[in-house]
């Protein structure tokens, strides 16, 4: 992809356990297999369900650095993004790339309609949604760790909006700014949420000398109380 450009990405094949799925409602899945088997059958017969209504989407645009000033990072062709977060961890950065993942409407739309008649299955699904939503974003900042080491590069953590110095309101119109998501039909409401809600929207730096040694969990304005910093994947130096 030419640099500037947006592409799409539709070619995902997503790995989900149930016990994703639990930690998807915000579960403790040990906690669950031992005190809530229901639960955790739940989540089962909605994983079998929901993985074939999963319509997983990366929008994506790569755009080269070009300077940084007073915590603003310019882009070529006239754009930037800016804050404290930004500054700290694209500074070092030849270029970036600025992406939202989604896993589409329809899963959504059945778990909406599944918790009129049963609560817990349709809180099971949308464990499904959350959980291949994490997968998606995994798995595309795994394709770019991948296209850039081939350049001898390497990529920083996920920088998301709602992150430790870069607030919701400040970011997400940041990047939908960057993105012309309408096609993929994802958008940003007013209020800065993204629709459909099982989107995730990021930004990665790519360079030889980016930092790569930051664990995404110091950066998260939950980190004091979050049970599942050991079970997400930190980054090594």
């Amino acid at each position: 992809m030419k640099n500037g450009r947006m592409d799409v990405l539709v070619d995902w094949a997503l790995s989900l356990e149930v016990d994703d799925v639990l930690r998807g409602q915000g579960a403790d899945p040990a906690v669950l297999r031992a005190r809530r088997p229901k639960l955790v059958a739940a989540a089962e017969r909605a994983l079998q369900e929901g993985q074939e209504l999963v319509e997983p989407v990366v929008v994506y645009r790569k755009l080269v650095v070009e300077s940084l000033q007073h915590e603003r990072l310019g882009l070529a062709g006239g754009y930037d993004l800016s804050g404290p977060l930004i500054a700290q961890h694209l500074a070092a950065a030849r270029e970036i790339v600025v992406m939202v993942c989604s896993v589409g409407r329809t899963l959504e739309e059945y778990a909406s309609e599944a918790m009129a008649t049963s609560a817990v299955h349709g809180l099971a699904l949308d464990g499904v949604g959350s959980a291949a939503a994490e997968a998606l974003a995994t798995e595309a900042c795994r394709r770019f760790e991948e296209e850039a080491a081939l350049q001898g590069f390497e990529i920083t953590i996920p920088l998301n909006p709602g992150m430790i110095g870069w607030p919701v309101a400040v970011g997400q119109p940041q990047i939908f700014a960057l993105l012309d998501t309408s096609g993929a039909g994802i958008t940003l409401s007013p209020s800065n949420l993204i629709l459909p809600r099982k989107s995730l929207s990021m930004v990665l730096g790519i360079g030889p000398d980016v930092n790569r040694g930051d664990r995404v969990c110091d950066y998260c304005t939950m980190k004091d109380t979050c049970r599942y910093q050991d079970h997400y994947e930190q980054r090594k130096p």
